[in-house]
């Protein structure tokens, strides 16, 4: 199977979850070991990049075609979509080369007419190329946007009226970066100047994060990451700036009893572990059986015993069957993910405006859940990779409302110096990817009075 074939499979996957066709093409890319380096790297960006642009590209088969847009069968459609991601995005790629192999594609999983029809289309595309039609700026300013930067209207629309759309436009264009691999020293194992020396010596550079005490930048990575000798020992674990610090933010010690209420592959289990210096209890609660797994197998790697799984519902009622009072608790329940669509641009086609208010209900009703398992005097932190403020804000107001006996502490007066810039007026942790360069991420820290 050549490289576009791949790429093809992964976005034929007709899936609503938010990362589905990541996840097929890393166990695609597993199951194929004979495939180069080079020929990876093409394919996730090929990937990647329809997914990225994909409204401003369906908008480009409009203009072409003479027939109602949705009649465009979906396997045609994702043909023309990575022939065209290739003629406009990428410069190395000739458009005679992304033509022609898309018209064999076509005749391959088709037939003759089909693939005249595509090579008709696309190449009336490029002889069209510089008088193809967009909206105009000044009259229809939010469509402009929407097709411009490819992200939906209905998401336009919203950070226009939360933030202007000044800041709105850069946070579009944020979010279309493609980000750079950020990893997580283990300091159980290692600092973060030794991880540094470890990583040269198998040729990929790294930078220190701006923010993160334990965050490294990778620079010349070939490859996958779990292919380094140093990821294999243990050194570091894949993982966010913005989320490195959001563990900070719970202020853990050794000895601590923690419960992770949402602890997903165990990224943030995995760091308050490393934290509170491998001593005290972690109790890593998700309803996926399978992620679980993979937060054991983080943790064995990483050589971290307190680390503790459980098969939950966090929505549930959990002091039904956990009679224990805990420390310390993080909340990162399920969001829109709308801080995170650099890494994860499917979340611009799978996230619906309806969305919203149905996880901000689940994440209140996750707090609501975990909030009787916190000791008198404890700390809740909640967390997420969104920028909405009915998940965010809107969340932590109605659940003090809700709780009386719950407080909320203004983190300028707890996060490490490094980070204060990190926190707004209000005390809340808030990092935006056009400012900060990393995750849009939001966080608030209660006490139990």
């Amino acid at each position: 199977m050549m490289p576009r074939d791949f790429a093809l499979a992964a976005l034929n996957r007709a899936d609503s979850s938010q990362g589905f066709q990541k996840r097929y093409l890393e166990t695609s890319l597993e199951e194929n070991p004979g495939l180069s380096d080079r020929d990876r790297a093409f394919i996730v960006h090929l990937v990647q990049g329809v997914l990225r642009w994909q409204i401003r590209l369906d908008w480009i088969v409009k203009q072409a075609v003479r027939f109602p847009f949705k009649n465009i069968e979906p396997l045609i459609l994702n043909i023309l979509r990575l022939a065209l991601y290739q003629i406009f995005f990428m410069d190395r790629v000739p458009e005679s080369a992304a033509v022609n192999e898309a018209v064999k594609q076509a005749r391959g999983a088709c037939n003759k007419r089909v693939a005249g029809f595509v090579n008709g289309i696309l190449r009336h595309i490029c002889r069209e190329r510089d008088r193809i039609s967009f909206p105009d700026p000044g009259r229809e300013r939010d469509l402009y946007l929407s097709v411009s930067y490819s992200y939906p209207l209905w998401l336009v629309e919203k950070w226009i009226g939360e933030l202007g759309p000044d800041v709105a436009e850069r946070l579009l264009d944020a979010g279309n970066r493609i980000p750079h691999t950020v990893i997580r020293v283990n300091t159980l194992k290692t600092d973060r100047q030794g991880l540094l020396e470890r990583l040269n010596e198998e040729g990929v550079t790294g930078s220190t994060s701006v923010y993160s005490p334990e965050g490294v930048i990778l620079q010349g990575l070939k490859g996958p990451v779990n292919r380094l000798t140093a990821f294999k020992e243990g050194l570091f674990q894949v993982q966010g700036e913005a989320a490195q610090i959001g563990s900070h933010l719970l202020l853990p010690r050794p000895g601590d009893s923690v419960l992770d209420v949402c602890a997903g592959m165990g990224g943030k289990s995995t760091h308050l572990a490393a934290m509170m210096e491998d001593k005290g209890l972690i109790l890593a609660l998700d309803r996926s059986r399978s992620r679980l797994i993979s937060l054991l197998q983080s943790a064995i790697r990483l050589g971290e015993g307190p680390l503790n799984p459980v098969v939950a519902d966090a929505s549930g009622p959990l002091s039904t069957f956990l009679r224990y009072s805990f420390d310390k608790i993080l909340v990162d329940g399920p969001c829109s993910g709308l801080g995170v669509i650099s890494k994860n641009p499917d979340t611009k086609l799978t996230k619906r405006v309806e969305d919203i208010q149905r996880l901000a209900r689940l994440q209140a009703t996750i707090l609501n859940q975990a909030v009787h398992l916190l000791r008198k005097g404890g700390r809740m932190l909640y967390l997420t990779c969104t920028i909405s403020r009915e998940e965010n804000e809107g969340v932590v107001e109605g659940f003090l409302e809700r709780n009386s006996e719950i407080a909320l502490e203004n983190l300028k007066s707890t996060i490490p110096e490094w980070g204060l810039d990190l926190i707004d007026d209000n005390g809340f942790f808030r990092t935006f990817p056009h400012i900060h360069g990393m995750e849009g991420f939001f966080g608030a820290l209660f006490i139990k009075k």
